[in-house]
């Protein structure tokens, strides 16, 4: 891959060990009612440098278990939050990590996401009922992970995916919501794991996201933003699972995604000469994996998760 450097793998995984431990600094704090989501940030990254064992398993596990509602079944951000499903996927995707989902009472975590189905085939966040497609991939992909696709009506939950299509082939995050990038990986990746990409235009969509590539090399989210690391994962792992990857320059978006660390202190920020953060840290070196970069792990791009990680749930046999 192109200049920007190689990537500073070791001082990586030291940021990310490091934040955790920091309880009192300013990124830990304005984390905090998303500390499950961030768990799932840094915990990934380790994996996918091949140092998941710089953490204690058990530790987590026990956290993880301790932002659990047993009487609704879903997960809080944080130890005493209100569950939600934004950080009941991230729950599940941590155990399956750790390869630890005999801890769940799998059956009470997917009636809790089937519960939030809605007759349109739509998916609310939590009992406060917001609508939004984000809501429909969590749910989709926490289920299969789960092997409990079979407890929502997944037609409906289809349709209404595809009722979201714009004209410009991409989707928003409600019928006639404005396409986004963030968005339209929710679409793709739940009709990828639904078996359902035949309701795709890939090369309108293709085009769009394509067209997401500023003359710096990294992508943005929608029309006249600037170039954001997040989105080369948001945007390469839609185009791959459409069969358009090739459309974009992969070198000089490493190159974009390498110029972002900080590689002094470890971490990667949204654009060069910016302050890192565990969220751009991960998606960074996620985008570098759909790229294959030497020595990152691969990543599934619908689950969202190291393709080990995924083949283990599913070519084991199913309970």
């Amino acid at each position: 891959m192109g200049g920007g450097g190689e990537l500073a793998a070791e001082k990586h995984v030291r940021y990310i060990v490091t934040v955790e431990k920091r309880k009192d600094s300013f990124e830990s704090l304005v984390m905090e009612h998303i500390r499950l989501n961030g768990a799932y940030w840094g915990l990934t990254t380790l994996d996918l440098l091949h140092k998941l064992r710089a953490v204690e398993a058990d530790e987590v596990i026990e956290w993880i278990m301790s932002c659990y509602h047993p009487e609704s079944g879903g997960f809080g951000g944080n130890v005493g939050h209100d569950a939600h499903v934004l950080y009941t996927l991230s729950a599940v995707q941590v155990l399956c990590l750790f390869d630890r989902l005999d801890a769940l009472d799998v059956d009470k975590v997917a009636d809790y996401i089937a519960g939030l189905q809605n007759e349109d085939g739509s998916f609310s966040g939590d009992i406060w009922g917001e609508v939004d497609t984000r809501f429909s991939y969590i749910a989709i992909c926490t289920l299969s992970l789960l092997h409990r696709l079979h407890k929502i009506n997944v037609q409906k939950a289809v349709d209404y995916i595809v009722s979201c299509k714009n004209l410009d082939g991409g989707f928003g995050a409600m019928p006639g919501g404005e396409s986004h990038a963030g968005q339209i990986f929710c679409c793709v990746g739940a009709l990828a794991i639904t078996g359902s990409l035949h309701h795709i235009d890939r090369d309108l969509l293709g085009w769009w996201l394509c067209e997401r590539q500023c003359k710096e090399g990294g992508l943005n989210g929608r029309p006249e933003k600037l170039a954001d690391v997040c989105y080369s994962w948001w945007v390469l792992s839609s185009l791959i699972m459409i069969d358009r990857v090739h459309w974009i320059d992969k070198d000089k978006l490493a190159k974009f995604i390498l110029n972002c660390q900080d590689k002094e202190n470890g971490g990667i920020s949204d654009r060069p000469d910016n302050a890192v953060d565990i969220y751009h840290t991960y998606f960074g070196v996620a985008g570098l994996s759909l790229m294959e970069y030497p020595g990152v792990k691969p990543m599934d791009p619908a689950y969202a998760l190291p393709l080990d990680v995924v083949n283990r749930i599913f070519l084991r046999k199913e309970h």
